[in-house]
């Protein structure tokens, strides 16, 4: 039996409506936001930035101090207060953060309170602070420098609270997971896969390891296709290749064990 004109138009709106209706659409893209690792939006939200960066987000440093802690060294440190808490000065100064970032950077900084003896502190007038801005990408120096300290969190890319957590221990004078002085003994470097120009962000560093595991859960570690050129893995877990590295949940246990070993707490 053949169907009229006005019936197959009929089947049609109809059909328009349930696919409307459908949320499979942007459950799907909600479900890949997800699984976005902290690498990819870092390195997506650094791409064109006018910072001179090493390792995809870390400020090329301008000082001696901040090369000592490149070297693994103490200098790059925050002081503990005669409370036995490490107090952090901090600002959230930029006028582009709406009130939901400013809200996700608190609650990304207080996430150490209760883990750690790192506290962060609305700054009065102290000398060396930390100032989260909004501006070209999601960096921070390495390690307390002196004076004003920006850790960059755009707030189109960025806001996010392990990306959020990852630039602050950098600020902290935490480096990449990947970088570690030990790494050839769990990870494998992938150098054909990397430009031969970004093979420097892949060098390893005299890390100080704290005697804690290599973590590939840290929120630290860069994922397996950082730096590709042809979408292929650059970092490789041995001797389990399908181990899972680059994560987006925040801090992990063992990230916290080296933050409390770092500053005594």
């Amino acid at each position: 039996m053949e169907q009229s004109p006005s019936l197959t138009i009929l089947l049609l709106v109809l059909g328009l409506s349930q696919a409307q209706m459908d949320h499979s659409g942007p459950a799907m893209w909600i479900d890949h936001l997800e699984a976005v690792d902290i690498t990819e939006r870092i390195l997506t939200a650094n791409n064109g930035s006018d910072e001179m960066l090493m390792e995809g987000d870390l400020v090329v440093p301008r000082t001696r101090n901040a090369m000592q802690c490149m070297q693994g060294g103490n200098s790059c440190l925050w002081n503990k207060a005669s409370s036995g808490y490490v107090e952090v000065p901090y600002t959230i100064e930029d006028s582009r953060f709406t009130p939901s970032n400013r809200k996700e950077i608190e609650h990304a900084v207080q996430s150490f309170h209760s883990k750690t003896c790192i506290h962060f502190v609305p700054r009065g007038n102290q000398k060396d602070y930390i100032s989260f801005e909004s501006l070209n990408g999601c960096y921070s120096s390495l390690g307390r420098i002196g004076g004003k300290q920006t850790v960059s969190v755009n707030s189109v890319g960025c806001i996010f609270l392990g990306i959020i957590q990852h630039e602050t221990l950098h600020a902290l004078g935490f480096q990449h997971e990947q970088t570690r002085s030990d790494r050839d003994q769990y990870i494998r470097i992938n150098w054909s896969n990397i430009d031969s120009n970004m093979a420097y962000n892949f060098d390893k560093q005299n890390t100080n390891n704290l005697n804690t595991p290599y973590d590939y859960s840290s929120v630290m570690h860069y994922g397996k296709t950082a730096f590709s050129t042809n979408g292929m893995d650059t970092i490789t877990p041995i001797p389990n290749p399908d181990v899972s590295i680059g994560q987006r949940q925040g801090l992990s246990t063992t990230d916290i064990l080296r933050i409390n070993r770092l500053y005594g707490c």
